[in-house]
């Protein structure tokens, strides 16, 4: 520890939270040097033992048993198993989530999917008009495929926006930008009693805090696994659809992955009954079973206490930072109310870019989003607070 450290009253702090955090043993489970690693909201670290197993699937799996491992492996089945295992994370009980494809692709799928669930008259799709692009150039696809109208409003807006002619909406759980994290079961309701669909990204929320989906009868869901869920770079996404609307889920993409008779080559489409017909085409076996060795470090972890650490340590950063940081050098954009936050710190300053290089050559890395932006992601289950005071030092240095 440095000498500025020991003479730190935050520094002594940090080292008593650590002591006292039930949490930190799971850092041993992943593969981490001596950087502090707070860009887990854009790709978790390595869990430590994902490489062997992945080396397994290579070299026995796909070496040994080749063809024979689609069903002696359980190759074909994964994405409903998978899908099982992120269940919990995401408060949905088992056969609701498939998982395949990428977020964007299946948000497509979900969109299109509530509007012809919606019916007759309904031609209008809400989408976040904050959201991630990419939701919003899906959402504008799946609008002129359905002939529906898009209109971009801001969650806050949605209640008042909502009308008879609303079919679907789309709205992320956190903002990606800021870290607000929206109120997803009010603004559900709201979306319900409008006799609309609830479409939900939770790209920044799974793995990080509780997100209900059955408690709060959200409709579909989509999200990524390489944030916190900690699946890799490119890691197969998910969708859940809730089980009492699996019947009459229509898919704009059916592919004979969820075909009810996938081996039967007929020319008619049938589609599979439950989740399975979430499915498109044959699922990238090496990533998913990359994801599901990586899900392993969930084991006996609640989300509950995952959330209670996250709220705790990026308290604790805003505590740093305003400790550290010289006044009026940044402002934060992230909301103090825990109920409004997620689990990431936005903070804005004119110079982000030539700033977060300069963390990351110090040995903190977060990341820049344009123009003035810089991002820093607690991923709960490897971040301590000893990590959230030296970055916020490093950061006061090179802002000083």
């Amino acid at each position: 520890m440095s000498e500025l450290s020991e003479l730190s009253e935050l520094a002594v702090a940090a080292e008593k939270l650590d002591a006292a955090d039930e949490l930190a043993g799971l850092r041993e489970r992943f593969v981490l040097d001596d950087v502090v690693y707070l860009d887990g909201n854009s790709l978790g670290a390595l869990p430590a033992h994902v490489p062997a197993r992945v080396e397994d699937v290579v070299r026995r799996q796909w070496g040994e048993l080749r063809i024979r491992s689609w069903e002696e492996s359980g190759w074909w089945t994964a994405p409903e198993r998978i899908g099982d295992r992120i269940a919990p994370l995401v408060g949905a009980a088992a056969g609701q989530i498939v998982v395949g494809d990428s977020t964007s692709v299946n948000v497509f799928k979900a969109v299109v999917a509530a509007v012809r669930m919606a019916g007759d008259g309904r031609d209008e799709i809400l989408v976040d008009a904050t959201t991630f692009p990419t939701d919003g150039y899906i959402a504008e696809s799946a609008a002129r495929l359905t002939g529906c109208e898009l209109r971009p409003v801001t969650p806050a807006e949605v209640p008042s926006a909502l009308g008879e002619r609303t079919a679907a909406v789309l709205l992320n759980h956190v903002d990606y930008r800021t870290g607000r994290l929206h109120d997803l079961p009010a603004l559900t309701a709201a979306v319900h009693a409008a006799g609309a669909y609830a479409v939900w990204d939770l790209c920044h929320s799974a793995g990080a805090l509780p997100v209900g989906l059955d408690e709060h009868g959200v409709d579909l869901a989509v999200g990524c696994t390489y944030k916190y869920l900690n699946g890799g770079p490119g890691s197969p996404a998910y969708l859940y659809v809730r089980r009492d609307l699996q019947d009459r889920f229509d898919s704009p993409l059916p592919g004979w992955n969820s075909h009810a008779e996938p081996f039967g080559m007929r020319s008619a489409y049938a589609p599979a009954p439950g989740a399975v017909r979430g499915r498109v085409g044959t699922p990238d076996i090496l990533s998913m079973l990359a994801l599901e060795a990586a899900l392993d470090v969930w084991d006996g972890v609640p989300v509950e206490a995952v959330r209670a650490k996250s709220l705790a340590l990026t308290d604790f950063f805003l505590r740093c930072v305003g400790e550290y940081v010289p006044e009026g050098r940044v402002e934060s954009l992230t909301p103090v109310a825990h109920a409004e936050r997620g689990s990431q710190v936005a903070l804005r300053c004119e110079d982000a870019g030539d700033v977060m290089k300069r963390l990351i050559e110090r040995g903190v890395v977060g990341d820049f989003r344009a123009p003035d932006v810089l991002r820093f992601g607690f991923t709960p289950l490897y971040v301590g607070f000893a990590d959230v005071e030296r970055a916020a030092r490093v950061l006061g240095g090179i802002l000083a």
